[in-house]
């Protein structure tokens, strides 16, 4: 019986380390900052990299992520014993029984 395969790490290709290419996709996405504004900011911690590193991480690993909080949003939502979607919110609310 063959052994089940462990994923493959996403981030094996990259010098960086995973937490500084979460923060830069996460900067970038959540806040209204341009390719440039993250690249000054990381400059300003000591991290020194390129606007197109910034564009490259995003196209990469921003659906990725944003699939892991989907994710982790939905498992908690069935937590709660009536739980629906509804179309025109897109939200998850408790209807009264």
């Amino acid at each position: 019986m063959p052994r089940p395969r462990k994923p493959a790490n996403p981030f094996r290709y990259f010098h960086s380390s995973p937490e500084v290419i979460r923060l830069v996709v996460m900067m970038y996405v959540r806040f209204p900052l341009s390719l440039r504004n993250v690249e000054d900011l990381l400059f300003e911690r000591g991290i020194d990299i390129c606007h197109e590193t910034v564009r490259l991480w995003w196209n990469r690993f921003g659906p990725m992520f944003a699939a892991d909080i989907r994710r982790q949003r939905v498992s908690r939502m069935k937590g709660f014993r009536h739980w629906r979607w509804h179309l025109d919110e897109g939200v998850p609310c408790r209807l009264p029984p």
